[in-house]
């Protein structure tokens, strides 16, 4: 089976039909990217595929290499910048399954082994954009030294020499600045990444022209970005090879949903005008949309996280596909943290309908023990706001939330050890606890307490929501909340979660 590349493609363009919808190997770069991965293939790459196709950009990317010990440049570049996304999932109520043929990327660079390339590219006057995706701890401070002959290690650091390389070849000409959009979900990731440049700039003792220019000439954006990409499908490649008809060693799979927030003037969105080819690609404040996609699709991931695996599901999928979980998690969403977002009500309606739509997925696994990964956390950044806004505006307790507190409380029962490792039982299953090492021991040490009839259930709670290094705050003092939550963790513990979860979605329907 031939492998995807500018000769196969020319070859057997006739052939692929709707896979190619446009190829043009002589747009110039006005792109420089930093990242290569997954995401940003099937996230930005894809985007500006999209114009492209419509004749609106016209330019293609340049993909950098992020660390010493990537592995996809070599690929990109045996593939001519080529690659195949393929969108699954279901959108609008109807089932998709759609592959393209992506063309935007030029050429990859591993910047420790041809920085002068790196280099080469800032002296392009084309390049407009710089886009990234270096992981959440790509954005921050390292100091580190530059000697202008090797990459810096940092993304930041590379950022910097770049734009400083830039400034010295092109003499501070002010067109010359350049418009950064950081794509790590980071909050005010375009911020941070300037403050960062600019105390690198420092450290370097760069020219303060220089800083100056990097202050009123380079726009640095803030982002928000969702789109779940899983990437290569090693675990069906034969199936998508064959449907396919030749082999992609940079395969990459994806969701139909995307939402691309953009904080910018109108320039930037004259310059890349994503909406006119349809993409849901928003300009303006990040924060409204953060806290929509904060509170209702990570809120719904926590809420239902402990609820259902311990009632046997693994993957969010199967959850939805049981009807008590299903109905528990519309009700969350619905009428629990809908009412008290302060957010436009028809784009937030539209959301959290994508989201059930997204957690229906077919062909996607979203396993319930990654999501459950550092709970106690996810819990006091995504569903703890919301109880304490129904505390503040209505006096009451959302009863779903509360019952998913308890959840995590039972999820969090150490039943068994294994070296430092320890973890709780479903059934005859063991399951790893995954969080801070001190955030274990402290439930551990509650939950020995009860077994050992120190403690009852309520007095359990009632220590662990006064515990302020978890929550940052007193919720023993919110009124009605241990005892609901000790209910319900009594209830659980009696009488598994199954059980306990059908009288909670009985009490809730009958308006109990």
């Amino acid at each position: 089976m031939a492998r995807l590349n500018r000769t196969f493609l020319l070859a057997n363009r006739k052939i692929l039909g709707e896979l190619v919808v446009s190829y043009d190997d002589s747009l110039p770069e006005r792109v420089i990217q930093f990242g290569e991965g997954n995401f940003l293939r099937g996230f930005i790459d894809w985007m500006i595929q999209q114009l492209n196709n419509k004749g609106l950009f016209n330019g293609r990317v340049v993909a950098v290499q992020p660390t010493p010990h990537g592995k996809v440049v070599p690929k990109i570049n045996a593939q001519d910048g080529l690659y195949t996304l393929v969108l699954q999932g279901i959108s609008q109520r109807e089932v998709i399954d759609q592959s393209e043929i992506i063309s935007s990327i030029s050429r990859g660079i591993n910047p420790y082994t041809d920085w002068h390339e790196v280099l080469k590219v800032a002296e392009n006057p084309n390049i407009q954009f710089v886009f990234s995706n270096t992981t959440e701890a790509g954005i921050s401070y390292v100091k580190e030294a530059y000697d202008g002959s090797q990459a810096p290690l940092s993304f930041p650091g590379k950022l910097t020499a770049f734009l400083h390389h830039r400034y010295e070849v092109m003499n501070g000409d002010p067109s010359s600045g350049l418009i950064v959009i950081p794509c790590e979900l980071v909050e005010n990731n375009g911020d941070l990444l300037k403050e960062i440049v600019l105390t690198i700039a420092q450290d370097w003792s760069l020219p303060s022209g220089f800083m100056d220019w990097v202050n009123r000439y380079n726009q640095f954006c803030n982002t928000l970005v969702y789109r779940i990409v899983t990437g290569y499908p090693k675990d069906n490649i034969e199936e998508f090879q064959n449907k396919l008809g030749y082999e992609d060693a940079l395969l990459t799979v994806g969701e139909p949903y995307h939402l691309f927030v953009i904080q910018a003037g109108d320039d930037v969105a004259e310059q890349l005008p994503f909406h006119q080819v349809g993409l849901n690609v928003q300009w303006g404040d990040v924060k409204p949309f953060r806290d929509i996609k904060v509170r209702i699709l990570n809120g719904a991931h926590t809420m239902m996280c402990p609820v259902a695996y311990l009632a046997g599901c693994d993957t969010v999928r199967q959850a939805m596909q049981d009807r008590h979980i299903h109905h528990f998690i519309l009700q969350g969403i619905y009428e629990e943290i809908l009412p008290v977002l302060k957010t436009d009500k028809e784009q937030t309606k539209a959301f959290a309908d994508s989201v059930i739509e997204r957690f229906s997925n077919p062909f996607t696994k979203h396993y319930l023990l990654d999501i459950a990964l550092n709970s106690v956390n996810k819990f006091k950044t995504r569903l703890l706001p919301t109880l304490l806004d129904w505390q503040q505006t209505k006096r009451q307790i959302p009863k779903r939330i509360a019952f998913s507190l308890a959840a995590l409380i039972a999820f969090y029962r150490p039943r068994y050890s294994e070296g430092s490792v320890f973890g709780g039982r479903r059934g005859a299953q063991k399951y790893p606890i995954r969080d801070n090492g001190d955030i274990v021991i402290y439930f551990r040490d509650q939950w020995q307490r009860v077994d050992n009839g120190e403690l009852t259930i309520r007095q359990m709670v009632d220590h662990i929501l006064l515990n302020t290094t978890l929550w940052e705050e007193n919720l023993a003092e919110i009124p009605s909340l241990s005892q609901l939550v000790a209910v319900y963790l009594q209830d659980i513990v009696e009488h598994g979660m199954t059980s306990a979860l059908r009288r909670v979605i009985v009490k809730e329907t009958s308006g109990q």
